[in-house]
């Protein structure tokens, strides 16, 4: 370690804490030496017996950090300090620390959970706060608590805000400043125009970087097409002495290494995604130029997986990236955006586990055996979306009714791909690993068609799809995928099934899509959401269709990616899941409810009969849902109990609530006794309420109503006139005459009864709440108006007095 780095200051305050307390969190920022120089101090300093595993979030840091330690030691990779990355390890009996991508040390765990031979684990890059770390570090705390107290844990970070990791962890926090040079930003004078593309003014900015200062570019895009049109543009146009590289993380590593290493002459302009922004060193930059784009893994509700979403770049990536340019000397940083976009730009990137796709990591809690709220998270995973995630794996059969792991998601957490597609392969034969990475690589032919059998014919026969359909195919990520299948294929026995529909089908039972009509473009799914395709797409011939990739639009999502399926392969493979149910529904379109028997896969209906002998208990609670889009209508003799019974309520609250509210929320238990017969709008139209309203009441509260409210006025000629209480007040209309000889108003529960007073015609003459003086003053004036209108009905001088008639005069 001749070549002094800013880490170096803090390294003895480092081990004298671990020894200590076996525990820290070390914040120092990128450029500083802490991914090197930390597991070696700690080797020297024989802190443990054990190996120390280093976790890194991507392959190409973890190889080059082994690299560099190894070289530091004068020594070959593989001997002291050794890798495992997937599909790849370059380890021996001698190596004592092993840098690993973050995946593998939770197979550790899942394996051996009290890491057997490991003395510290290290967690490097943790601001970027992957879904793997954040589950490791979860894990490792649990181990150190139960199993290993002797067990090291580390937490290296560059840009997070370390007290909440440190508390998590009850942990010291240690902070090296670093030795960073100046940065000069260059911001644009005015946004970029929306129509100009990406690769285009990223291109132009990169030639006026160039122009203007000296050493070697870095440039940050969000991912390879990105990087591929804008390597299209620069090549050819920059100067002899400078050399254009690409960098990404599907790239082969011995490309990936030749970015990474210094030019021997002249200056080199290397196009990355952020896979530059830390852990790695690219000697002689001086010049970023950041194209203000992020791409992060987030749930992707079309796809059921996580996807790469792009984004803009926040903050803390934002001073990652221009301080790549300040590592060995003064440097310079264009943005493509302007110093008031800036301002917006959001703080730090969201922790994964906040955003992705959490099926995986319920499947790794499943295994481990615990609940999220028994492990330390910094950020607890959101319990709805971990229930989402919990419900995929119960339809693949990987966990059961009380989230615990079968033997069959055992199996599924050993692949390194989520678990759909781990499922998948567990029941596919040999195109079940080329169907997986098309399925993993959505960008892959997204733009030629929604056909999923034109993709596994792109990958199975490049040269004869470019031939017959004239289109050119992305050579770089045709080898990888191959490659990835061929790894996969080594886990797999490849004797199951073979169709790819069924494939997709298994990998996506709940996205099978029927056809609503015959001529429609609109699908219902297994999972009851609806989807469609656009107008003229092919895939609309197929009644049945499996739809692996959805635009996720929560009303109808757009099929972007499927293939038809024979319903007797639907049959042959779910033929457990595809079952008779009786169903009585009430029906909004026939106003009826509609008894069926019906074969159903999921959601889906894929035949149907009458049910003619359906039973009436079922029949009557269809009708409820009828009652529920009708309302209740009651007619006028229910209109006027409802009146009485909620003036009644207000005088006891231990009556019954008779609101229109209450009686919707509980039609199951007042009106379903009453339903019998009723199965059609028309028939509900004429149903009389009033015996079920009436029924809600015992005796006692029936005896209160007609004492508090009651339902009648007994007129002196003995008939019994309806009260109405529309008002709060109880009030009742009939004629004049009937009301002869009472000399005293009416009252009734204890207040005047309104009396509207009617002609022999029937029509209004007086309202009165005071019958006496009505008698005593205006009768005379009504008298005297209605004797001429009425000569054959009796209007005497003294009504007070005299007999109550409904009758008209004797003829003489």
């Amino acid at each position: 370690m001749s070549t002094s780095l800013p880490i170096d200051a803090i390294l003895p305050e480092v081990i004298d804490t671990l020894r200590a307390t076996r525990r820290a969190v070390l914040q120092a920022p990128p450029g500083a030496g802490k991914t090197t120089r930390v597991p070696l101090a700690m080797l020297a300093a024989g802190l443990s017996e054990g190996k120390i595993v280093m976790l890194e979030p991507r392959r190409l840091a973890a190889r080059a950090a082994a690299e560099r330690m190894a070289q530091m030691l004068g020594e070959a990779v593989g001997q002291t300090v050794g890798y495992r990355i997937r599909g790849e390890s370059l380890v021996s009996t001698a190596t004592r620390i092993e840098v690993v991508t973050e995946g593998i040390l939770t197979r550790m765990l899942q394996s051996d959970p009290d890491l057997p031979g490991i003395g510290a684990v290290i967690f490097d890059e943790f601001h970027e706060r992957s879904l793997n770390a954040d589950l490791g570090l979860a894990l490792c705390l649990e181990t150190a608590s139960a199993l290993r107290d002797d067990l090291i844990l580390v937490v290296m970070s560059a840009t997070l805000d370390a007290e909440p990791v440190g508390a998590l962890m009850q942990a010291p926090v240690l902070t090296s400043q670093g030795r960073a040079f100046p940065v000069e930003p260059h911001w644009l004078a005015k946004p970029v125009p929306k129509t100009r593309r990406l690769e285009e003014a990223t291109a132009d900015l990169v030639l006026e970087a160039l122009s203007k200062h000296e050493g070697s570019t870095l440039v940050f895009l969000p991912g390879e097409g990105e990087i591929r049109r804008t390597e299209s543009r620069l090549r050819g146009v920059l100067a002899a002495d400078t050399k254009l590289f690409t960098l990404f993380g599907a790239m082969d590593f011995q490309a990936q290494r030749a970015a990474i290493q210094p030019v021997r002459e002249g200056r080199k302009v290397v196009l990355a995604t952020s896979i530059a922004e830390t852990s790695l060193t690219i000697e002689g930059v001086r010049i970023v130029v950041d194209a203000g784009l992020a791409r992060r893994a987030e749930f992707d509700a079309g796809s059921g997986m996580s996807r790469l979403v792009t984004t803009r770049v926040t903050k803390a990536e934002a001073t990652q990236r221009a301080g790549r340019a300040g590592r060995l000397a003064p440097g310079v940083c264009y943005k493509l955006w302007t110093k008031g976009e800036d301002g917006a730009l959001p703080a730090f990137p969201p922790a994964e586990i906040e955003v992705a796709d959490l099926t995986g990591f319920a499947l790794d809690l499943a295994q481990w055996g615990a609940q999220p709220q028994d492990l330390g998270f910094l950020t607890p995973p959101h319990p709805g979306r971990l229930e989402e995630a919990r419900s995929v794996l119960r339809m693949l059969g990987a966990l059961d009714a009380a989230h615990r792991i079968t033997a069959h998601g055992r199996a599924l957490a050993g692949y390194p791909l989520h678990p759909r597609l781990a499922h998948m392969l567990e029941k596919g034969g040999k195109t079940a690993p080329d169907l997986a990475m098309i399925l993993s690589e959505s960008d892959f032919l997204r733009s030629f068609s929604t056909e999923l059998l034109h993709r596994v014919a792109a990958l199975k026969d490049p040269e004869r799809f470019q031939r017959e359909h004239g289109v050119e195919l992305p050579q770089q990520t045709i080898r990888r995928l191959k490659q990835e299948a061929r790894r996969i294929a080594r886990r797999t026995t490849g004797n199951g099934i073979d169709t790819v529909a069924v494939l997709a089908a298994l990998a996506y039972p709940d996205r099978v899509a029927l056809r609503r009509a015959p001529g429609t473009q609109r699908y219902v799914l297994a999972n009851g959401k609806g989807a469609m395709l656009r107008d003229g797409d092919p895939l609309a011939a197929g009644r049945l269709l499996v739809a692996t990739d959805l635009d996720g639009d929560p009303t109808e999502s757009r099929i972007r990616l499927g293939t038809a399926i024979a319903e007797s392969d639907l049959r042959t493979v779910f033929t457990d899941q595809i079952q008779w149910h009786d169903r009585c529904e009430w029906s909004r379109r026939d106003g009826r409810v509609l008894a069926r028997r019906e074969e159903r896969y999921g959601a889906l209906v894929l035949a149907e009969r009458m049910w003619a002998d359906a039973p009436d208990a079922d029949i009557c609670s269809a009708m409820l849902d009828g009652v529920r889009q009708l309302g209740l209508k009651p007619g006028p003799a229910a209109t006027r109990f409802l009146t009485r019974a909620r003036l009644a309520a207000t005088q006891d609250k231990a009556f019954p609530d008779f609101s229109e509210a209450s009686l919707m929320e509980t039609l199951d238990a007042w009106l379903l006794p009453h339903l019998s017969g009723v199965r059609t709008k028309d028939d509900w139209k004429s149903f009389d309420l009033l015996p079920a309203l009436r029924a809600r009441l015992d005796w006692n509260q029936m005896q209160f109503l007609d004492r508090v409210a009651p339902a009648h006025f007994t007129t002196p000629l003995g008939r019994d006139v309806a009260i109405s209480y529309d008002d709060g007040k109880p009030a009742i209309a009939l004629k004049l005459q009937e009301l002869f000889g009472v000399s005293t108003h009416p009252v009734v529960a204890g207040m005047p009864l309104c009396l509207s007073l009617l002609s022999p015609a029937g029509r209004p003459l007086q309202v009165t709440e005071d019958l006496p003086g009505f008698w005593t003053t205006s009768y005379a004036d009504v008298r005297k108006d209605m004797r001429g209108r009425y000569p054959k009905h009796p209007w005497p001088e003294d009504p007070a007095m005299a007999e109550p008639t409904l009758r008209a005069k004797p003829r003489r």
